[in-house]
């Protein structure tokens, strides 16, 4: 799917243009690599960083939605993740220590 309809379709971007100058900006990450196009893919699993009302936000990727339904269902396509901390898989492996 490509990243400004994914941005528009879960409410990240009020418009699909404000998502395709999110995009373009080259102020995005996909996975750790520089995006300035909005036509870049998304998978699920990805992780994407952008900055959005002067602060960071840390998204991954759980579901690919088919349309731009109302906030509950958009908010269930990805997960926040805080920056600079650990994923929950890293967390865990140490857990049985």
């Amino acid at each position: 799917m490509r990243l400004d309809r994914y941005l528009w379709f879960t409410r990240l971007a009020k418009t699909r243009s404000a998502a395709q100058a999110m995009a373009a900006a080259g102020r995005m990450r996909i996975d750790g690599r520089v995006i300035d196009r909005a036509h870049a893919a998304v998978r699920i699993g990805n992780i994407v960083t952008f900055v959005k009302a002067g602060a960071v936000r840390v998204i991954r990727i759980e579901a690919l939605p088919l349309r731009r339904g109302p906030a509950p269902e958009a908010q269930g396509c990805y997960r926040e993740l805080q920056p600079g901390a650990p994923d929950e898989s890293e967390s865990q492996e140490g857990a049985g220590d």
